[in-house]
């Protein structure tokens, strides 16, 4: 693999372009749909989604988004993992996915496909964390934390060992999970209680 092509233009694929450019690959193209964006980090947008190489890494942090075009352009790339993480030997890591610096993911935890597992966070022992999931930076998840598909877990947040989050949950910045979420929930505050609609 010679270099790596870049899906989206935007903060979150800065990052991802630091992350290609630290592990010694050479960027490919940038896309993006948005025609106002011409360079990003100095390089040039390709606003054409035609062709789109296998070899591609979807700097997208909306879940759903992600999610969709790695399904419509079944991306092959494996995850990019920073060096200055800490992933143990015994974790597996899903297609597709980014591991930022700072990172910790303990034994035995499995994570999906096409999920950021972002800077400083923290995954312990045994976790399962579902496919294009996002977990925040500073976000702390205790062992055996189950992670439900398209869930995104907040800046800041805490969950307690043993705890399930269903899937597209949204998990608020600082709060504190201590009971099982049922898909489709968002949850604020400590403890983490429930945001009613109006």
């Amino acid at each position: 693999m010679n270099d790596i092509s870049v899906i989206g233009a935007s903060g979150h694929a800065k990052v991802i372009i630091d992350l290609i450019e630290e592990l010694g690959y050479l960027i490919g193209n940038v896309y993006d749909q948005d025609f106002q964006k011409d360079k990003l980090l100095g390089f040039k947008v390709t606003h054409d989604f035609i062709d789109i190489p296998k070899q591609s890494i979807i700097a997208i942090g909306n879940n759903l988004v992600r999610k969709k075009i790695a399904i419509q352009f079944d991306l092959e790339l494996n995850a990019l993992i920073h060096p200055k993480s800490n992933v143990s030997r015994y974790s597996q890591i899903g297609k597709g996915t980014v591991v930022m610096a700072g990172v910790s993911i303990n034994a035995d935890s499995v994570i999906g496909k096409h999920c950021i597992i972002n800077t400083n966070s923290s995954i312990d022992h045994e976790c399962i964390i579902g496919d294009f999931v996002h977990v925040s930076p500073n976000a702390a998840l205790a062992g055996n934390v189950q992670i439900g598909e398209c869930s995104h877990i907040g800046i800041g947040s805490c969950i307690k060992q043993g705890v399930k989050v269903g899937k597209n949950c949204i998990i608020g910045a600082g709060a504190v999970v201590i009971r099982d979420v049922s898909d489709g929930l968002t949850i604020v505050g400590n403890p983490g209680k429930e945001l009613k609609k109006k």
